[in-house]
């Protein structure tokens, strides 16, 4: 079973950045696509970004209004959630979440489309 385990989260004052990571140690995740998600309380869960298996194509919602992005290397079987000018109401728990993927050149924001996730990490935005 595809465990995947989240990084990075914390309390950050509005307007800072935090850098996210998902990883596993058992499998290597060069052939699934990646996607981040999060999920407030009482809100559903929903999708901020994703990155196809080779890294070439990153999906971006457009609700983040460009402060947030993926990334990812394949050699360290990492992927990354760069998030920059934060808000309060980003405060949520962060989720990574992969689906074999190998050779497609698009990925999805829709959380019914992952196959395995993490356990999530808790960014907290205030001052």
């Amino acid at each position: 079973q595809l465990q995947l385990v989240e990084s990075g989260g914390g309390l950050v004052q509005p307007g800072g950045s935090l850098r996210l990571s998902c990883t596993t140690s058992r499998f290597t995740l060069d052939k699934h696509a990646i996607g981040w998600f999060r999920q407030a309380p009482g809100k559903e869960r929903e999708g901020v970004s994703c990155v196809t298996y080779s890294g070439s194509n990153v999906f971006n919602a457009m609700s983040m209004n460009g402060r947030s992005t993926s990334s990812r290397d394949n050699t360290k079987n990492t992927i990354y959630l760069q998030m920059s000018s934060l808000k309060p109401e980003d405060t949520a728990v962060y989720y990574c979440a992969a689906v074999l993927a190998f050779g497609q050149a698009v990925c999805s924001l829709r959380p019914e489309t992952y196959d395995y996730w993490g356990q999530g990490t808790q960014v907290t935005v205030s001052s």
